[in-house]
């Protein structure tokens, strides 16, 4: 017996059991196919970060325009000239877009105040060749 502390001694060696069923349909872990070939493999480093999405910030301020725009024409008096239904195109036309845009702008700025908590990763790109698909 030598001084040096066994190197397996803290391993636990319990046997573990296959996941059978919906335990390994849930498995995030892709079953090795034979038939695909990995042709290369590379690490790289790349920035991961949250992006609001621009597409609903806009949506927002459009249903706020629309809701702004509703209650300035019914909060005036009507003229006999136009119908309220015309008042509110016209108006609803200037105040929407405006709306529209404050979203924008709130999701650029929130676009850039997400980039001060972006995190770098190492992410693995992996190219596979399947030559049974060729056939």
């Amino acid at each position: 017996m030598s001084d040096q502390p066994d190197p397996t001694a803290d391993l636990d060696t319990t046997p573990v059991a296959a996941p059978t069923g919906a335990e390994a349909a849930e498995s995030s872990v892709p079953a090795a196919s034979p038939a695909v070939e990995v042709v290369s493999s590379e690490t790289s480093t790349v920035t991961v970060r949250r992006a609001p999405r621009y597409y609903r910030f806009m949506m927002v301020g459009l249903g706020v325009g629309l809701v702004i725009t509703v209650i300035l024409v019914l909060s005036f008096p009507t003229q006999s000239d136009y119908s309220a239904l015309q008042v509110i195109g016209f108006v609803g036309l200037f105040i929407v877009a405006i709306c529209v845009g404050l979203g924008a702008l709130v999701a650029i700025a929130l676009d850039r105040a997400s980039r001060k908590r972006a995190r770098p990763v190492e992410a693995q790109r992996i190219e596979e060749h399947d030559p049974t698909a060729a056939e």
